[in-house]
């Protein structure tokens, strides 16, 4: 059993009004025995207690669990709570889940991002239900006059075996609420687990599937505009003036106005990315109204100056440098490949790879090319706001809200204890939703018409003011000796505006000679997070290198990699790899087994793949067979070494997720540019995978362990491109070397 300080002051537990007062409560009753529906089971408690800022439980029983993170799909909603009651040791049947509001005094790194948001809560979420758990039975121990050592709990009951007398939590609650934090609590010992590690339903399924309000696109509100805006046509275009009086004349039309999003002083965090930092508001009555207005609008636009902001990132100072021009995806590509020819920053060195390569017997080079993408969320921005001299309300999805409070603080010149921020479900997030300018944007406008506010982004908005996956460039060289070893290895990495380069990961540490160099181009086309950043790319560029290097080689691909995580394991090479070799060789074991790597595929072609990110472990063997030309990936058989799994079915969704994402934009994904403008603006021209081209069939295996849980919601993206392209290797005889893969796929037909 393992002993954890708790960290939760005696504040935090005391009652909290932005936590009492209204939000949505959802429970499993619909899926369970539980007599009355939840609407009906709240209806009837009364007299809440609550034990801290996470729980409160009703004299009738119901234990209310609040989910501190925003939910976009990822399950936390339903996989936090459970950490909860698993400690609290409660009948999960009788739980009620809702959605805690931004409250930086109860709660930490209230966030969704980096696949973190389990790894970062664990001991703070099984803190919180075993604190309950033990003022609870200290509360029955003074009732009954007994030791609380002698009391125990199951399914939300209190029992003293001696005595015979047994109370409900309920029962309890109050008392238990005047209970001393205690210092220490003791926590389960994994094998004592009954909720973590079994499957449970999404709490919001019930209202997902019956269309009930649950995004920001949902809120209404009496007295509620609806807000749009205006964004210059093209990357390195600023706001000069406008013309605006048919738009005026419109009916339905408030008022039209340019606004600045940040500052010119303002030192930015690292989420305070937004497109363009002037852009046109105009306001009416409804949706249509306002769509027919802004086409109406005359605006002239002129060229941007060179430029810098200060940055702090992650209490790291940074000026980021912003050049003047328009740009296109053709002058980025000729300067990429420019760059990759020079020395570049070195990252890593280990031994003498030049000499190394100088006199190796056969020398393996290839370079690797990924174009920028559009998150294409399917609900586009939105976000309501209601701001009066005296507070700011905000409703509506985003990633951040932490970050983001502290960004509208400073804008709109209100401390952060007046500005309440809530958090729906997100339609969608993938990194796009953390860089949140269209809040502040709708609480601007919120603020100058002194009324309540929708903003809503149309989709040529959301894709052609977005903020995108990075362009990127990778070229390795390996070196092989006469028989056949990997005796050096060299990778050169760079992008627009950012490296994928991650110099510590595989096969670091693996090779003798080995050298990571880097470069970057600066742009004024703005990019950020996207579903496992860097890795999505540079994890199919060095897949792909692997097994073409192990075909040059003569070995098996998947024996190949594990050699090389055998030397890791026996002899590394370097001071630092971030990797574990043998959760690494455990995935690609558990692959091989269950995918039958070894027995003949028949007609299909086969593709593996193995990647470390976000703390996790995933391999995969992808089976694809050609039809009409085109690919039908078959199956995807993946191997996930999580640490412990909170709820299987949510973490196998999320692999199926990531696997079928990964694979359209693997074939399909791309946003090229010509004069700062993106060439596709809407779902007609950018190619999104359809429902009848995901994998017949996706198996999911992970890795048992008691290991503390960490990501899974992105580290299943990035080997899946890799295994893609290495099976239509097999398939067409053809590498491929730049994404997406349809064009080369395309071209190589019409050679046959």
């Amino acid at each position: 059993m393992t002993v954890n300080k708790s960290s939760i002051s005696r504040r935090n537990f005391l009652k909290s009004s932005a936590l009492a007062g209204g939000g949505l409560m959802i429970s499993f009753s619909w899926l369970s025995s539980l007599a009355a529906p939840a609407t009906q089971a709240n209806a009837v408690a009364s007299n809440f207690a609550e034990l801290n800022g996470f729980l409160k439980i009703s004299p009738e029983g119901i234990v209310t669990i609040f989910s501190p993170n925003p939910e976009g799909g990822q399950n936390v909603k339903t996989s936090m709570p459970m950490i909860i009651a698993e400690e609290l040791d409660v009948d999960w049947k009788s739980v009620v889940v809702e959605q805690a509001r931004l409250n930086t005094k109860l709660y930490s790194r209230q966030t969704i991002g980096g696949s973190q948001a389990i790894r970062q809560g664990w001991k703070t979420l099984r803190t919180a239900g075993a604190s309950a758990r033990q003022m609870l039975r200290q509360a029955a121990a003074q009732a009954w006059n007994v030791s609380a050592e002698e009391i125990t709990t199951e399914n939300g009951n209190l029992h003293h075996k001696a005595s015979g007398k047994t109370a409900s939590y309920g029962s309890m609650a109050s008392a238990a609420a005047k209970i001393p934090i205690p210092k220490e609590v003791k926590l389960k010992d994994f094998k004592d687990f009954k909720i973590i590690g079994s499957s449970q339903k999404n709490v919001d399924g019930e209202k997902i599937v019956t269309g009930k309000p649950l995004f920001g696109s949902d809120i209404i509100r009496d007295g509620m505009l609806i807000a749009m805006i205006v964004h210059p046509p093209a990357f390195g275009m600023t706001f000069k003036s406008i013309t605006d009086n048919a738009a005026r004349s419109m009916p339905g039309i408030k008022d039209i106005f340019p606004i600045k999003i940040f500052n010119d002083d303002y030192e930015r965090s690292f989420f305070d990315t937004c497109s363009f930092n002037e852009v046109v508001a105009i306001v009416g009555n409804s949706t249509w109204e306002v769509m027919k207005a802004k086409k109406a609008l005359k605006i002239q636009w002129q060229p941007i100056a060179d430029h810098k902001f200060s940055r702090n990132a992650f209490d790291r100072k940074e000026t980021v440098t912003i050049p003047a021009g328009l740009e296109g995806t053709s002058r980025h590509a000729s300067t990429m490949a420019e760059l990759l020819k020079k020395p570049a920053h070195i990252a890593r060195k280990d031994g003498n790879p030049e000499e190394a390569f100088k006199h190796a017997a056969k020398i393996i080079e290839r370079t690797y090319n990924a174009p920028f993408l559009a998150h294409n969320c399917m609900e586009p921005m939105n976000f309501f706001a209601d701001v009066t001299d005296d507070k700011a309300e905000l409703i509506g999805p985003l990633q951040k809200p932490e970050m983001t409070e502290k960004a509208l603080s400073a804008r709109l010149g209100m401390p952060v204890e007046k500005i309440d921020i809530q958090m729906t479900r997100l339609g969608g997030g993938y990194g796009r939703r953390s860089y949140a300018h269209w809040l502040v944007e709708a609480a601007l406008i919120s603020q100058k018409l002194k009324a309540p506010v929708k903003l809503i982004y149309s989709r040529e908005d959301d894709m052609s003011s977005g903020i995108y996956r990075p362009t990127y460039t990778a070229m390795y060289r390996a070196a092989l000796d006469a028989d056949n070893n990997l005796v050096a290895f060299h990778v050169k990495a760079g992008g627009v505006p950012e490296s994928p380069l991650e110099e510590n990961r595989f096969p670091a540490g693996a090779v003798e000679n080995y050298l990571a160099e880097e470069f970057t181009i600066n742009s004024n086309i703005t990019t950020g997070s996207f579903r496992a950043p860097r890795s999505n790319f540079i994890a199919a560029a060095e897949q792909s290198f692997l097994d073409e290097v192990a075909e040059a080689a003569g070995k098996d691909p998947i024996e190949f990699r594990l050699e090389l995580l055998d030397r890791v394991i026996k002899k590394p090479v370097g001071e630092k790899h971030d990797y574990d070799p043998n959760r690494y060789a455990g995935v690609l074991k558990l692959v091989r087994e269950k995918s039958g790597w070894n027995a003949s595929p028949g007609n299909l072609h086969r593709g593996v793949s193995a990647y470390f990110c976000h703390n996790s472990y995933v391999a995969q063997v992808l089976d694809l067979t050609m039809e009409n030309g085109k690919p039908v990936v078959k199956r995807v058989c993946c191997a996930v070494d999580c640490g412990t799994v909170i709820n299987p079915d949510a973490a196998i969704n999320l692999t199926e997720g990531a696997v079928v994402d990964a694979i359209g934009n693997a074939l399909y994904g791309e946003l090229t540019f010509k004069d700062g403008v993106p060439d596709r603006n809407n779902f007609n021209r950018y190619r999104m995978i359809r429902h009848n081209e995901a994998p017949k069939a996706i198996d999911v295996h992970f890795v048992k362990n008691d290991i503390d849980p960490t990501g899974m919601g992105e580290p299943a993206f990035p080997p899946t491109f890799g295994a893609l392209a290495n099976a239509l290797y097999k398939a067409t005889g053809k590498r491929f070397y730049k994404q997406p893969f349809n064009k080369q796929l395309n071209e190589s037909l019409k050679a046959f």
